[in-house]
């Protein structure tokens, strides 16, 4: 063990050094700082697919990370395990005095964090956490009786009167600082030591696209059009900075940040109601009699549904990683409407497959189209595939993109008609709701 006492910065959804709000109070305090990052068994073992691109993608993150810290004279300390276990090595090897970290909100992380809070607590260590990957957290947008939101427009109206400038203030890059942990390079695990692969999906790139934000609200709707910014999976890891996306999004496009908005909304619905994890935040919506036809499911899976705009949108994110937003709320509409399959099940495959996928947000749009989320679309309300084609894909350039057989015999019919289907879907709901 070495003799000097460190502190130690702990990345999780944070991968930056510039304008890191844990990292930078970590830094400013008197102790060398040795950066953590660890990739968690109880998280990648349940991982399917072992060309996950979103580990890659953190991998790739990681390492870059590493050779900006050699020319520090520091490195970064990547473990491969359980937090606790690897919390108990750390301990044993190194003099550890103070542990930094940002919150995160999510069910799993917050029972991790007590868990290693309760560990460093018995080795008498301070677990210093702050606000980071979000402008407002936990109880600071409540209703005026004490509550939390559970409709978005008064969420965002709050919001945007609390929002001020300094609120939106960049934190100083912890690659100014000097007190960094002088260490030789740390072994940095390859992807198959994790047990993975790479994968054959590009990332999008971590870059503001003013034009793209400036018109956003125009082109957004529109799958064809290159009209949304593709940073989540940025937002997501903590690649890019929430201020700094928040600065330029308030300075240019008010539906953008509403957009954001809505990210914190579904973030704070998860902190305070996290069993919408596994039911619906309205509960009654749990007695709908699902039909979860296996084949169906697979069906809308591969995308061979003979719905031209449901059967691209996951056709897409089978082969990027990615669906556009409108097309995501088709999708679901579609699964949990038309196919009446429960949301879970659709959830859980956009889990899978998405870059971005984030559980507040995923959780949150899933339970809107299904009707059993907060202000979620009521349940007669079931997206016509149709309609929705041809108001946003007009031309069919996006179908024929992705569905290059459309319009051929080998394109299958459509595997429910649509006018049945509605009529089913609001009478099952209907029955299951006045019980």
């Amino acid at each position: 063990m070495p003799d000097q006492a460190i502190a130690i910065f702990w990345f999780r959804r944070d991968l930056r050094f510039e304008d890191n709000a844990g990292l930078y109070h970590a830094m400013k305090a008197d102790l060398p700082v040795l950066p953590l990052f660890i990739f968690d068994k109880h998280i990648l073992d349940d991982l399917e697919d072992k060309n996950d691109a979103r580990v890659m993608f953190l991998h790739d993150t990681l390492s870059a990370m590493h050779d900006r810290l050699g020319e520090k004279g520091s490195s970064l300390l990547i473990r491969h395990g359980t937090p606790q276990q690897v919390w108990k090595d750390i301990l044993k090897d190194y003099p550890v005095k103070a542990v930094y970290t940002n919150h995160d909100y999510e069910p799993y992380a917050r029972e991790r964090d007590e868990t290693i809070n309760q560990l460093l607590t018995k080795h008498d260590i301070p677990f210093r956490t702050y606000k980071d990957q979000v402008i407002f957290e936990k109880d600071e947008v409540l209703t005026n009786s004490g509550g939390y939101y559970k409709v978005f427009t008064p969420y965002k109206n709050a919001w945007l009167s609390q929002l001020s400038d300094s609120l939106l203030e960049p934190y100083t890059s912890a690659l100014s600082f000097d007190n960094w942990y002088q260490t030789k390079a740390l072994g940095l695990p390859s992807l198959p030591d994790l047990g993975f692969e790479r994968a054959d999906i590009e990332i999008p790139p971590n870059r503001i696209d003013e034009e793209t934000i400036d018109h956003y609200d125009k082109t957004r709707d529109y799958p064809a059009l290159d009209g949304t910014s593709r940073l989540g999976i940025h937002l997501r890891h903590g690649t890019l900075s929430i201020r700094k996306l928040t600065r330029k999004a308030k300075e240019m496009n008010q539906t953008y940040l509403n957009e954001l908005i809505w990210r914190e909304f579904y973030m704070q619905i998860l902190f305070h109601a996290p069993q919408v994890v596994d039911t619906s935040f309205k509960p009654k919506y749990d007695r709908i009699p699902w039909r979860n036809d296996e084949d169906e499911f697979e069906r809308w899976c591969t995308g061979t549904t003979g719905y031209p705009i449901v059967d691209a949108g996951m056709r897409e994110l089978n082969k990027i990683g990615y669906m556009h937003n409108r097309v995501r709320m088709i999708t679901a509409s579609f699964l949990t409407k038309h196919l009446l399959i429960d949301w879970r099940w659709g959830e859980a495959y956009f889990a899978k497959k998405l870059l971005d996928y984030e559980l507040a947000n995923n959780n949150g749009g899933w339970q809107w189209a299904a009707g059993s989320g907060v202000d979620a679309q009521p349940y007669f309300r079931v997206f016509n595939p149709y309609s929705q084609a041809d108001k946003f894909d007009k031309e069919e350039e996006y179908i024929k993109k992705w569905v290059p057989e459309y319009g051929t015999d080998d394109y299958p019919e459509p595997m429910v008609d649509h006018k049945e289907a509605r009529e089913r879907a609001i009478n099952t709901y209907k029955k299951a709701l006045n019980q």
